[in-house]
């Protein structure tokens, strides 16, 4: 139930821990990881400066607060205001994903700094695209990816960076069993990233110029977020698991209810669950356009650092519990959402949109009344979100079950293991023959069909099916490039009992199936481990460590290459106030990252900014024509593709201007979202509202991200018209704008638009971006200095 939300509500504190053993005080130094000599967890200074901060406040904090505020660069005199005030934080880690990572590192690169400051790594996972099998997939794409592998690696071990190679598994699970760690604050390259607040931690998405900010030592800039509550009382059993307590979640609140908030989980129920169906549950809270997601310490934690390897982080968080890693007393949240673990069902979302939610037990209505795809022609599992050791057992019972009774997949199956450590135990248990003798296909340890890099051949495109995944993301062509593929996310478990049956309709709660000897059967509830009994085989050895001697490494990138190129910096604002721009595109509907920067194919230019601007937006839709990547230049009246035409706006002298609606750029991290119309010229993105990531990555970039005051002015504006920007000559904190339409027909009108930069977002803006800016400080700096 959805509890009232006009004030904020106080909550018990969680639960303690067990006593703590061994020798280990709270002044103790350990580190952060088993990978790194150089990084060690600073527990003792966040309490110092939690204690600055809550004598600053007088009150109560959430558990998510005292990790925000304890990162604070300057907790004496930073203003804190929840929703309002933008926050300068330190973050402890900065994590990549190999199809950002260039990017970011071709930034830091241009910088011109020896090494970073920050403790980091990057991650060969979305490259992999999933065809034939693991073995020969990951094979193809070391082929296909030396240049830009060998980039990676080389520029790792040249800025001290660890370097995760192709084949190691998904930059989330692996940070989650290696990295991750109770208390710290984390940016990662990569929307889910909230992924490793199943282990206490608060980890963040940003674009790759944020993760710039924090690799060149630079404070990292967050909006003060709002707080909400997830209350969760009871336990599951059964046929539900820990993701359908995100997918109920996801229906409640739907895709942009978390914008702007972190969502805390509190309550008895969370004790009654694993620490990776916490990770479950952070991770696709970045669908409901939360900031981030967290859990606060508890057992299910120790358990699952102990079993990675992790004993004495587990002991020194015990030490910090009470006061740092736990919510206070009292603690308030903006918003309380209570969901009672006891009655919670199965739940199946999409498709098209990860927050239509139906539960298991209507969805044999709701398709057939909707018209759905009743056939299920692809049960996948695995991906970031569900390939969990405990996800993969639980799955295995499934299957084992059905193999009693005759029974094999009905339907494609496909399995993705989400890291060699989980890859190589569920192989030593028997868990992946179960697979393969159950009809399914083994993927590589990356993410493969989760993000569009799946070579599908069981359909044509364009022709109407239903896919049942245990993914995050089901946004239209997301998966596999076919925008009638109607994609539902649902669990592992829900995911193999459609597998099984084929049919959209089925509840294995309720409905029998036909064995191989015809006499009727239910398929009985999974069971599984949250933790391998025999512990984790680790697998094949995929690290590489940065050398000792970084001097005599050399970063190459050739000149004649189309994936990787060289940044030239974005011209600074020439101080004027832009007039008569034309309108690139009108946009209709939902228009998510993927519509602005597709993946799949697109991913292979992920380091050339020249060759990925040629996808922009050519998933968008024109309101004009409903039609995608069709335009009209304002100038010549020659329709064309979005990018072309920008490009000829540029490359003829006009900035141009993109209208949206509601939480534009919705979805991945992706900075190439607002790279892309950089390069091609353009000024203004102006909508009816933002998604997070996306207005911080168009603002790094020097463009304006800017909101209709009253968000019906999008009606009043059509794609034909010219529009100009005032009051940019005093553009300040909290001061509007003015978009001054110019009709094609008509007498020009005022609309008001307001921003939510803050002064140094505008020295951004004037810059001409972000890293601009920082060059001319450390220029500043050296000069002062000589």
């Amino acid at each position: 139930m959805l509890a009232a939300t006009r004030g904020a509500i106080r909550v018990p504190r969680c639960r303690g821990l067990a006593t703590v053993s061994g020798n280990l005080t709270r002044d103790s130094k350990v580190h952060m990881n088993n990978l790194e000599d150089h990084s060690f967890i600073n527990y003792k200074k966040n309490v110092e400066n939690l204690d600055i901060v809550k004598q600053r406040l007088n009150r109560p904090l959430t558990y998510a607060e005292k990790i925000l505020y304890s990162h604070l660069d300057d907790p004496e005199g930073q203003e804190i205001i929840r929703g309002k005030s933008y926050l300068k934080l330190r973050p402890d880690r900065v994590a990549c994903q190999d199809a950002t990572a260039q990017m970011a590192i071709l930034q830091f690169i241009s910088a011109g700094l020896p090494s970073v400051a920050t403790p980091a790594t990057v991650h060969c996972d979305h490259l992999i695209q999933a065809q034939k099998s693991g073995p020969e997939d990951l094979a193809r794409a070391k082929k296909l990816n030396k240049e830009v592998y060998d980039f990676l690696a080389s520029a790792c071990a040249k800025y001290n960076i660890g370097f995760w190679k192709p084949g190691s598994g998904i930059i989330h699970q692996i940070l989650l069993e290696n990295y991750a760690f109770p208390g710290a604050l984390s940016i990662g390259t990569d929307s889910h990233t909230p992924n490793a607040g199943g282990l206490g931690q608060l980890p963040i998405g940003v674009g790759g110029a944020d993760a710039v900010d924090v690799l060149a030592g630079q404070p990292w800039e967050l909006k003060a977020p709002k707080f909400i509550g997830v209350k969760l009382t009871g336990r599951m059993s059964g046929w539900t698991s820990p993701k359908d307590i995100i997918l109920k979640l996801a229906g409640i609140t739907t895709v942009k209810g978390g914008t702007g908030s972190i969502v805390e989980y509190f309550g008895d129920g969370i004790d009654t669950f694993s620490c990776t169906g916490m990770a479950t549950i952070c991770n696709m809270g970045a669908e409901i356009g939360a900031t981030t997601s967290v859990f606060p310490f508890n057992n299910s934690m120790v358990e699952y650092l102990n079993a990675t390897g992790r004993s004495e982080i587990a002991e020194f968080a015990k030490l910090y519990q009470h006061d740092f890693l736990s919510a206070d007393k009292g603690a308030e949240y903006d918003q309380v959402i209570e969901i009672d673990l006891n009655t919670l069902e199965p739940y199946i979302n999409g498709p098209f949109t990860p927050d239509l939610a139906t539960p298991v037990s209507k969805m044999k209505d709701v398709a057939v009344e909707k018209g759905w795809p009743l056939d299920v022609r692809v049960g996948l599992i695995g991906s970031c979100t569900n390939s969990s050791y405990e996800d993969m057992s639980r799955a295995a019972s499934i299957i084992e079950d059905a193999k009693t009774h005759g029974l094999k997949a009905k339907t494609l199956f496909t399995v993705t293991p989400g890291s060699e450590q989980v890859r190589a135990t569920i192989e030593r248990d028997g868990f992946l023959k179960t697979f393969e003798d159950f009809g399914g296909k083994v993927l590589a340890n990356a993410c493969g069909p989760c993000i569009g890099q799946w070579d599908r051949q069981d359909i044509k495109k364009g022709e109407k099916n239903t896919i049942v995944s245990s993914f995050n993301r089901n946004f239209t062509s997301r998966n596999d490039g076919n925008p009638e593929t109607h994609a539902f996310v649902a669990s592992p478990d829900l995911v193999v009992a459609y597998t099984i049956a084929g049919d959209l309709r089925f509840n294995p709660l309720t409905d029998t199936l036909k064995g191989a000897d015809g006499k009727e059967f239910k398929l009985k509830a999974p069971k599984g481990e949250g933790l391998p009994a025999k512990g984790f085989d680790k697998g094949q050895d995929t690290y590489q460590a940065p050398p000792e001697d970084r001097a005599s490494v050399e970063v190459v990138i050739s000149p004649s290459s189309d994936r990787l190129q060289k940044l030239t910096p974005f011209k600074p604002w020439d101080g004027k106030n832009p007039k008569n721009m034309p309108i690139l595109i009108k946009s209709y509907l939902k228009t998510t990252t993927d519509h602005i920067s597709m993946a799949g194919p697109w991913l292979k230019y992920r380091g050339h900014l020249e060759n990925i601007a040629n996808n922009y937006m050519i998933g968008a839709i024109n309101i004009v024509n409903k039609k995608a990547n069709t335009i009209q230049n304002h100038y010549t009246g020659e329709w064309n593709g979005v990018p072309d035409t920008a490009r000829w706006y540029r490359d003829h002298g006009y900035k141009w201007v993109v209208i949206g609606g509601e939480n534009f750029g919705e979805g991945s991290s992706r900075e190439h979202a607002a790279l892309e119309p950089r390069f091609l010229g353009g000024f203004a993105i102006i909508t009816k509202s933002f998604a997070r990531i996306h207005e911080t990555n168009l603002k790094k970039q020097g463009l304006l991200a800017l909101n209709f005051k009253n968000p019906d002015d999008y009606d009043r504006i059509n794609p034909e018209d010219e529009v100009d920007i005032t009051g940019l000559e005093s553009f300040a904190p909290g001061k509007d704008l003015t978009l001054v339409v110019h009709p094609k027909n008509g007498e020009a009108f005022d609309v008001p638009l307001t921003h939510t930069f803050n002064a140094e977002q505008i020295e951004w803006f004037k810059a001409g971006s972000a890293l601009n800016r920082m060059k001319n400080i450390f220029a500043e700096e050296k000069a002062a200095g000589n």
